[in-house]
């Protein structure tokens, strides 16, 4: 219990103290979270849109493809992405092994499935029927897929908040393409695994409570967001 309460006093000097160090690894863990989560965006609710409205052969398989990756082990992706960017693997000339662009890329993997699963699901919970309504208005399919969108918001925005989730929380793949190099690659997460195995438990308590709270203080953000939108 003492160790919490000396966590939690951590916290609050380090916060208050505006240690340098603790804020570049917290604008980091903001900064790769974000990019990921954006990237994520584009591709899992483009796609996810495009197989939800979309009839084709083995389309179940696909759609029990993307289901599977939502649970996609975060050190298996770190995996096959050092393979692919090592020095000597296909895409090891670009350098971008143990950078943020590394870990970027790795968490936009995982957050890609999340968002895209949740697209899909979004999108067919829809009435069949509103298709052809709005088509029958004279709408063009660019604007019927736009409006679809726009009415499947609130469960997309929960898709947003779980792909978000999913990677700021996300330490296996960071490590294993970022290296946790100080200053450079070291997010909140791996700063917590690295401070915990020194035996820096107070340390390591206060990185972990800073990212709750960033964690909470973002998800309320588009929490507010979506419940402003929802239907009255």
């Amino acid at each position: 219990m003492d160790v919490i309460v000396e966590g939690i006093r951590k916290a609050f000097h380090l916060l208050v103290a505006l240690d340098p160090e603790v804020l570049g690894i917290t604008a980091l863990s903001l900064e790769v979270s974000g990019a990921a989560t954006l990237v994520s965006l584009l591709l899992g609710i483009s796609i996810g849109t495009a197989i939800a409205l979309t009839s084709f052969p083995g389309k179940k398989i696909v759609v029990s493809v993307v289901n599977t990756g939502m649970g996609l082990p975060p050190v298996v992706v770190g995996l096959f992405v050092s393979i692919f960017l090592w020095r000597n693997g296909p895409l090891g000339f670009l350098g971008l092994l143990y950078t943020p662009t590394a870990i970027v890329i790795a968490q936009a993997i995982i957050a890609t499935p999340i968002v895209m699963g949740i697209t899909i699901a979004a999108m067919q919970h829809l009435p069949p029927a509103l298709k052809l309504q709005i088509l029958a208005l004279g709408a063009t399919r660019a604007q019927m897929v736009w409006m679809l969108i726009k009415e499947a918001r609130l469960p997309l925005m929960a898709g947003v908040m779980a792909g978000f989730g999913g990677v700021i929380s996300e330490v296996g793949a960071s490590i294993m393409v970022g290296g946790n190099i100080r200053g450079y690659t070291r997010v909140l997460t791996t700063a917590t695994v690295m401070e915990t195995g020194k035996g820096n438990f107070d340390v390591a308590i206060a990185l972990s409570l800073i990212l709750l709270v960033l964690s909470l203080a973002i998800n309320y953000l588009l929490t507010v967001v979506q419940q402003r939108d929802r239907p009255r």
